[in-house]
This record gives C-alpha cells, sequence and structure tokens, in this order.
C-alpha cells in the first residue's frame, strides 16, 4: 500500500488549511483533512502547521495521503427499508433499537454494518467505524435518515447539516399539556456536571434551538411536531425535560411508560438539497405500529 504525495502552491490569501485543502482534494472529508494535519501528514512551508491556519498566497503545501485502513467493520445482512436512492445517498426509514454505529460495547449489528451488506463500497466513505453517515439518531428514535455514497455526497450533506439549512421535524409524545401551542426552547446544552453520561442545560454548554408544535392533547399528554434547529446530543429530549414536559418512554431524561418499551419519538420529515442538482426535497415516514398504539391506549 502506497502513499499519495501531492505539492502545490497556494493561490487563495487567508483560506484556512484544513477547507483549502478539503477544496484542492474534494474526496477528502473534512474530518479526514484535519486528521492527515495533526498528524503532521500536511506540511506548510516544510512545517507541520494546525488546521485553522491562515494561508498566504505563495505558501507550498505537501500533502501525503495514506492509503484508508480497511474497515473493521462487517456487513450484516439486516433489512434496510430504504425510502430512496440515488448515485449520492439513501435515505433510510430506520426501525427504532437500531444503533446508527458501533459504539463501546456494541461493535455489531448496527445501521453501518447493514448498509454495508447492500452497499460493500461504502466502506470507503469517510470514518472507517461510521462509513457514509452525515448524522444520527438515537437508538431508540426511529425514522428518516440519510446516509451518503460517495466522499463529496457526504462532505455538501454534512455542510448542510453544520448550516443548519436541513428541515428535521420529529413526532413526539410528552407528559403534561404543553402551552403555549407554539413555541421555541432556546438553551444551552453540555455534559451534565453530575453524571457525565448524560447531557443537560448548562451554562457553558453549547447554542441549541428548538421549536415545537401541538398538533393534539390527548389526555395529560400533547403530541408535538419538533423541529430541532441546531444538532446537538440528545437536544429534544433534553429541552423537553428541561421545561417540564418530558418524553414518554425516555429512560434517561423522560417519564417511564407502561405503554411503550422505548422514546416516543420519530423522525417524522427531512428535507434537503440533492447534492447533485441542488434541488430541495423532502421525505416523510409515518408513524410505526408501536407508537401508534401507544396512542391509542392512552387515549
Amino acid at each position: 500500500m502506497i502513499n499519495n504525495v501531492y505539492s502545490f502552491v497556494v493561490d487563495k490569501q487567508g483560506a484556512r488549511l484544513d477547507k483549502y485543502v478539503c477544496q484542492k482534494h474534494p474526496e477528502l472529508s473534512r474530518t479526514r483533512a484535519q486528521k492527515l494535519i495533526a498528524d503532521g501528514y500536511i506540511t506548510v512551508n516544510d512545517h507541520v502547521a494546525k488546521a485553522g491556519l491562515k494561508l498566504n498566497i505563495g505558501d507550498r503545501l505537501r500533502v501525503v495521503i495514506p492509503p484508508t485502513p480497511p474497515s473493521p467493520l462487517m456487513p450484516e445482512a439486516i433489512p434496510l427499508n430504504i425510502i430512496y436512492e440515488d448515485d449520492d445517498l439513501l435515505v433510510i426509514d430506520k426501525p427504532a433499537g437500531l444503533l446508527v454505529h458501533p459504539a463501546p460495547g456494541h461493535p455489531s449489528h448496527t445501521l453501518v454494518n447493514a448498509i454495508l451488506s447492500h452497499f460493500p463500497h461504502l466502506a470507503d466513505i469517510g470514518d472507517s467505524l461510521r462509513p457514509g453517515v452525515v448524522h444520527r439518531l438515537d437508538k431508540d428514535t426511529s425514522g428518516v435518515m440519510l446516509v451518503a455514497k460517495n466522499s463529496l455526497a457526504q462532505a455538501d450533506l454534512a455542510e448542510q447539516f453544520k448550516s443548519h439549512s436541513v428541515v428535521k421535524a420529529y413526532l413526539v409524545l410528552v407528559k403534561g399539556r404543553l402551552t403555549p401551542e407554539n413555541g421555541v426552547i432556546e438553551a444551552p446544552i453540555g455534559r451534565d456536571p453530575r453524571n457525565r453520561k448524560r447531557m443537560a442545560v448548562v451554562t457553558e454548554g453549547r447554542e441549541a434551538r428548538t421549536e415545537y408544535r401541538v398538533i393534539k392533547y390527548i389526555r395529560d399528554y400533547t403530541l408535538l411536531e419538533v423541529m430541532p434547529e441546531t444538532g446537538r446530543t440528545h437536544q429534544i429530549r433534553v429541552h423537553l425535560s428541561a421545561i417540564g414536559y418530558p418524553v414518554v418512554g425516555d429512560k434517561v431524561y423522560g417519564v417511564k411508560s407502561p405503554f411503550l418499551s422505548r422514546q416516543f419519538m420519530h423522525a417524522c420529515r427531512l428535507g434537503f438539497k440533492l447534492p447533485s442538482t441542488g434541488e430541495y426535497v423532502e421525505f416523510k415516514s409515518e408513524l410505526p405500529p408501536d407508537l401508534e398504539q401507544a396512542l391509542k391506549d392512552i387515549a
């Protein structure tokens, strides 16, 4: 396995090193470019640099791209419900109970293992443990998810998520009758200082914004459509718990329910621009049977 080595002179003043490298090598994700820089594979004027270095016209860049290490992931014949597919991406209706990618204690039986069974070439896309992944849903959250099929599409979609231009909507059932019927929750989210495995609203956390609207009240419950503008870990669950309306079935931040074995959260709608054409498209997923049944049980 041989390294690919490239040398060129910078022709753009003030560009960040990591962004400039990605422009010159669009097959690299920004994450991989940053790792190559941190590992010393990319130098500026024969010196190791940081990813955020501002370049000057005339700087000499040397880029060494080592071969992608073999993925430790194994394909698994897990059924996939593919809503849409083109040369750049997949839109998948993820079932509850399926992790998106391997995590400590869960090395296999994930969505990524399933995807590799259907599309083996995705092993070379992005992170070796998260090939093609541009966003995540919690293990016990069902619904619409995007997966990139090539590096250029992955970079494009990741940028759309980063700029908050992707439309994300979830159906969520909370305990209590939430008022007003339309609102926005703005509160920073970070690690819970009392329990590092949890997230919490903390003053030093990252900015987080969640919009909601009431769909209907069912006895002492409220069915919501929730639109998170930012994408912080556990954002919807943390925000709703913080204002006193915990998610039904959520064992960490919410309230347990005799009607559900998982949290009542379903990614019902996802809208974004196709990388190939820039056309805005939107995909929907209906409530799965277990959540439909839960609504009947509490009525």
